[in-house]
């Protein structure tokens, strides 16, 4: 790397830029928000070291620049999985919400979940 080039900092597989504009998109949808777009704001303002709190586990971000780890995303993808998956859970919506967002910073998905 030359000193002209600089390295955009990541979030799993996206740029930070790509996550900040997917929060500001996420933050202009029309109130009240579903559940859905509470786990998909949840799960971005995690990722981005916004929130403390995991969407599903409610872990800490284990990352260096504030926000959770490569490998700390999969495990948050992997329990919103789970989660979507259990039957007649109050917070569905929610959690599959967190699972589309978490599944789209981690490269599972390219389309990035949209606002109803």
């Amino acid at each position: 790397m030359t000193s002209d080039e600089t390295t955009i900092p990541a979030v799993g597989v996206r740029g930070l830029d790509e996550v900040f504009e997917a929060i500001e998109e996420a933050n202009q949808s029309p109130q009240p928000w579903t559940g859905f777009e509470h786990g998909v704001l949840g799960a971005y303002r995690w990722a981005a070291g916004a929130q403390p709190g995991a969407p599903v586990t409610a872990a800490a971000p284990l990352g260096a620049a504030g926000g959770p780890c490569r490998a700390q995303l999969l495990a948050e993808c992997q329990a919103a999985a789970v989660r979507v998956s259990e039957p007649l859970r109050d917070d569905a919506d929610y959690a599959l919400g967190a699972y589309q967002a978490l599944a789209w910073l981690c490269g599972h998905q390219e389309q990035r979940p949209r606002p109803a």
